[in-house]
């Protein structure tokens, strides 16, 4: 498997980091904001629920050459069932399609990643026919369709938190949160032209259940982690070859190492891959970690739920050519959000 081209749609952090915040702004309902290297933060764009979107869900956004920014709302839109946006550098939002849930999709919690052409492409966790989610296309005149609407168990997977990869041959690949042959979700393959394959199906114990994150490739295979499962029932780090064999990579504890796995993987040029964990660590507050192809893991540092944060959910750490790595927390560093703290943004040095 090829790794993608991802010309016109890098993510990783130059002089500015852009992200999106689920709630805040204007109307609380989430924004879009640009933090320098030297932590000054710009909000670049307020939603305010209707019509333009709420509660932007998902980790990161796609950016073109042009320096436009693209993601998802989980809510809000013309139906309330969630949009996609554009939000360019001059803080100019519109929304490239609002979904109404059957038969195009509804609530999409994963990102949207993009092609050479314009197009986007992304997952919804409900809507369509059986109302299991979707795989959709956007095209560049902001029209719709459904390239696969998800079956659910025994014969397909069901509901996708995650956003998708895309191989050199446009084929894309994602994750299902459950369905599948036990229920425990699937590991997919949607082609160009809307053919889907499931490529493996989690039993729980001893390989993993609950793919929460997104994939990654690495010379030739899939990497992702599964939430629960594994021998502790506390989350796992697979890798799936071309052929659909799965290897469990790691399986956390729940102690010191981590547990929860909700963010995907990122790799290092040596091979290397980094990742977070809700809980666990030395503080009980979640971890960074890092795994050699071998699956020895190193906790680069464990969150100690005050001013360094607390609980990183949904995240891809980006890592930047100096090999710092960059993530957010979803509590700590504060006294506000029910007294927890509102969460943080975090660089990590090695």
């Amino acid at each position: 498997m090829a790794e993608p081209p991802w010309l016109a749609w890098c993510m990783m952090p130059t002089a500015t980091s852009t992200a999106r915040r689920s709630r805040g702004g204007s109307a609380n309902a989430g924004t879009v904001f640009k933090l320098s290297r030297t932590g000054k933060e710009t909000v670049l764009y307020s939603f305010k629920g209707f019509p333009d979107g709420f509660h932007p869900y998902a980790g990161t956004l796609a950016i073109d050459l042009a320096g436009n920014l693209y993601g998802t709302t989980e809510q809000g839109g013309s139906s309330d069932q969630g949009a996609v946006f554009k939000v360019d550098q001059s803080g100019n939002e519109s929304i490239r399609y609002s979904f109404t849930g059957t038969p195009d999709g509804g609530i999409p919690y994963g990102g949207v990643i993009g092609d050479n052409s314009g197009n986007l492409y992304g997952t919804t966790y409900f809507g369509g026919p059986p109302n299991n989610g979707t795989v959709f296309e956007i095209t560049a005149n902001e029209q719709e369709t459904v390239l696969h609407s998800f079956a659910g168990s025994p014969s397909d997977g069901a509901y996708s938190y995650a956003s998708l990869l895309r191989d050199a041959h446009g084929n894309l690949y994602g994750t299902n949160y459950q369905g599948g042959t036990t229920g425990n979700g699937t590991v997919f393959r949607v082609s160009p032209g809307g053919q889907e394959t499931v490529l493996y199906n989690f039993k729980g114990t001893p390989d993993g259940q609950l793919p929460y994150a997104g994939l990654v490739a690495h010379n030739g295979a899939l990497y992702g982690t599964t939430v629960q499962g594994g021998t502790n029932d506390i989350g796992t780090v697979f890798i799936l070859d071309s052929k659909g064999n799965e290897t469990v990579l790691y399986r956390f504890t729940g102690g010191t190492d981590g547990g929860l796995p909700l963010g995907g993987l990122v790799f290092d040029g040596a091979g290397n891959i980094y990742g977070t964990t809700y809980i666990g660590g030395a503080f009980g507050a979640g971890t960074v970690f890092k795994l050699d192809l071998t699956g020895m893991e190193t906790v680069l540092h464990s969150f100690t739920g005050g001013k360094d944060g607390a609980n990183p959910y949904f995240v891809v750490l980006l890592r930047d050519k100096a090999g710092n790595l960059y993530g957010t927390t979803s509590d700590g560093a504060g006294t506000g959000c029910g007294g927890s703290g509102c969460g943080t943004i975090f660089r990590l040095t090695q």
